[in-house]
């Protein structure tokens, strides 16, 4: 079959791409999901907090993944749910999977990558101990409670303080399971301030900082884990050992951009972000190949994750409709002082609009800070912020008037204001 535009992913990355490029009249649209049901993630999220930005109030992840999905089949968008894709080869051509069609060869327009990102597991954190049941990513314990309505155990330790782990301190705690406390490698946590106040402060459920998981003990089935404080360089301090019994282990320690099929397509990727090179449009280093949401870096609110969604399907339709400016020389955008990165990576002046959108994360948190961006020596950017903090995406538009005007590269920074 042929389309014009086919989304990999039905996350709310991929449906705010599928719904933008509808919008500016693209045609023949696909949704390829590998699930049963569009929404992905956010189908297991039944706490509050999303769409404050997108929608001026909270909603539920479910809530919130609806209201696209109601304008996607308004829209009449195809899709293909149960779908796997097993390849897409460098002259848009998808080969995908289903029980119901079997193999499908889709030759494309334009691709627009909305994988979403993965949890890392206890192999990547180097946990050493046995296999027993019991030692689970949070998402997992997620969809069984909040899905299949399972409770996974009885007493909880979590290691590592990503949102997702936070978040299911406390849903734990509401459906009975006692936890016994959140252990973080690093000295500051890594989730949002809101998470651990409404999560864990809220709950009298302890955070102890610079301490982590060193063993996990237990055959078959968890019996309990040793925790240890670790040093500057997180090696484990001799003497601090503590044994905890447990049954179940929850690990929280960050996600990562499902990049196989980018790699597959020898996508260039950031080995800041872990995820695709992209431009202004968010088209990636592969001409007509566009990249969205989480897969391109991991994002802390789903409203940012759906406006790069919307950013690409733009994009994606300006490519088909020849409008966008594939000639141009790229510039460069350069994280400078405590930027640890910026999305997008490198710009077109030309096909700029009337602001540009960037997102990037601090190394280090700072009280009093400015974020400053620079050309030629000239400030661009400037805007201060009470605290910046690594786990919280910073996102500032620069007036693109202000860039136009140089073929030198962008320097964002932030410093003491």
């Amino acid at each position: 079959m042929e389309m014009d535009v086919v989304v990999v992913g039905g996350g709310p990355a991929g449906l705010a791409a599928a719904l933008e490029a509808k919008k500016h009249h693209i045609e023949k649209v696909m949704i390829i999901e590998r699930d049963v049901e569009l929404g992905g993630i956010l189908n297991q999220c039944i706490h509050d907090g999303f769409g404050l930005h997108r929608f001026g109030k909270r909603l539920s992840g479910c809530e919130y993944a609806d209201n696209f999905i109601v304008d996607v089949e308004e829209e009449n968008i195809d899709v293909k749910l149960g779908t796997i894709v097993l390849e897409i080869t460098k002259d848009k051509v998808i080969y995908a999977m289903n029980e119901r069609e079997g193999l499908m060869k889709i030759q494309c327009g334009a691709i627009i990558l909305a994988m979403g990102c993965r949890e890392r597991t206890r192999s990547q954190v180097f946990l050493w101990g046995t296999r027993p049941c019991g030692v689970l990513t949070a998402g997992t314990v997620q969809r069984y409670i909040n899905i299949e309505g399972y409770l996974p155990g009885k007493k909880a330790v979590i290691l590592g303080s990503g949102d997702i782990g936070l978040i299911m301190a406390r849903r734990m705690t509401l459906e009975g399971i006692k936890v016994e406390g959140v252990y973080e490698l690093m000295k500051t946590p890594g989730g949002l301030t809101r998470n651990i106040c409404q999560c864990l402060n809220d709950y009298d459920i302890p955070m102890h900082l610079a301490t982590t998981v060193i063993r996990i003990h237990g055959a078959k089935k968890l019996e309990g884990v040793t925790v240890a404080k670790v040093d500057e360089n997180r090696n484990p301090i001799k003497g601090t050992e503590r044994y905890i019994e447990c049954d179940l282990l929850v690990l929280a320690v960050g996600l990562i951009p499902e990049n196989e099929l980018s790699r597959q397509l020898e996508v260039e990727i950031d080995p800041r972000t872990k995820g695709p090179i992209v431009d202004e449009s968010f088209m990636t280093s592969e001409e007509g190949v566009f990249a969205a949401g989480n897969v391109v870096t991991v994002f802390d609110l789903v409203d940012y994750v759906s406006i790069t969604g919307e950013i690409a399907g733009r994009g994606a339709a300006k490519y088909l409709n020849g409008t966008l400016n594939l000639k141009e020389k790229y510039q460069s955008i350069i994280p400078g002082d405590n930027v640890n990165f910026v999305v997008p990576q490198i710009i077109r002046k030309e096909n700029l609009e009337e602001t540009l959108p960037i997102y990037f994360r601090v190394k280090e948190q700072q009280k009093k800070a400015k974020v400053v961006g620079k050309i030629d020596g000239e400030i661009c950017l400037s805007k201060n912020h009470v605290v910046v903090l690594p786990p919280e995406m910073i996102v500032e538009e620069i007036n693109s008037e202000k860039i136009k005007s140089s073929n030198n590269e962008l320097i964002v920074s932030v410093k003491v204001g």
